[in-house]
């Protein structure tokens, strides 16, 4: 980014106003940037200026623990870290988009959310180092927010050969089809054979499963099953990394409830886990309560 005329401008005291959402590609000619070019533009300009705070103007007055259309008590948030956006984001909750907090991270420019209908504080991302500074009560915090995504569908290639180099086949197929595998689960092998299960988005479930029956056929598997019925449940806190126990909680609050998990998954700051999808609102309410989100 070139700031020489905006510095210009800002030299005069003038309030400069840029168009979001474009840009210019190799050639010189005008392009669009893409989903999320806005808040994408806003950032990457601050970054650029070197700006103390980059402040987003939104139809909502910050970042909640939760989607408050789906748990009514969801809790705003005042403070948040850009990791634990960017899993919230991936994880099918409507927050900011990724590129943006991205870049946010990369040049530690600090990121607030608030609505552009209230002078209301809204919500301020920052670095995990400003994060422990604002927040006294972090010790206490263990879980920051929740999301569940009804995107992804479920497959299952049953009783495949267990040998090395098979997942390597079966997921560099799905890679030259240009389809994402989110998250994955292989079964202990028996009599030679094993069954692997993974999920991608809903959108590429046919493409995924031509490239799967074709894989069964060259491969001697027994057959490949699908589920579309699922949905993701994921919680997310920079608080796991200092705290063991997280997960058995969680697991301990789904089971209690009569939840069954069908996959999980965890990083250093998410545990996610795949139910049936009439059971996800049911999921999240209950891990939001159990975590004390809400107060």
């Amino acid at each position: 980014i070139n700031g020489a005329r905006i510095r210009k401008e800002l030299a005069k005291d003038k309030i400069v106003i840029v168009a979001g959402f474009q840009g210019l590609g190799e050639n010189q000619e005008i392009t669009t940037l893409g989903r999320g070019g806005s808040d994408t533009t806003a950032v990457a300009i601050a970054a650029a200026l070197k700006a103390d705070l980059c402040e987003i103007y939104t139809d909502v007055d910050g970042i909640y623990t939760a989607d408050p259309r789906i748990i009514p008590e969801a809790r705003k948030l005042s403070f948040v870290t850009y990791d634990e956006i960017l899993e919230l984001a991936s994880l099918g909750a409507q927050v900011l988009h990724s590129r943006s907090v991205e870049i946010a991270k990369k040049y530690n420019i600090p990121l607030s959310v608030r609505s552009t209908f209230s002078k209301d504080k809204g919500t301020m991302l920052l670095s995990e180092e400003k994060y422990v500074k604002e927040n006294k009560n972090m010790e206490k915090i263990l879980v920051s927010g929740v999301a569940c995504d009804k995107k992804e569908a479920k497959i299952s290639i049953v009783e495949i050969p267990d040998r090395p180099g098979i997942a390597a086949q079966v997921f560099g197929e799905l890679a030259d089809e240009n389809i994402i595998v989110d998250m994955i689960i292989q079964s202990a092998g028996e009599d030679g054979k094993n069954d692997i299960s993974f999920t991608v988005m809903k959108d590429d479930l046919e493409k995924a499963l031509v490239v799967m029956k074709k894989m069964a056929k060259k491969l001697k598997a027994k057959t490949v099953i699908y589920d579309k019925n699922i949905a993701k449940v994921s919680a997310v806190g920079i608080g796991m990394r200092s705290h063991s126990g997280v997960a058995a909680k969680m697991f301990q609050i789904l089971g209690k409830a009569g939840i069954n998990i069908q996959m999980i998954s965890t990083s250093e700051i998410k545990i996610s886990c795949v139910v049936n999808q009439d059971d996800a609102d049911k999921a999240l309410k209950i891990i939001h309560k159990e975590f004390n989100l809400g107060k």
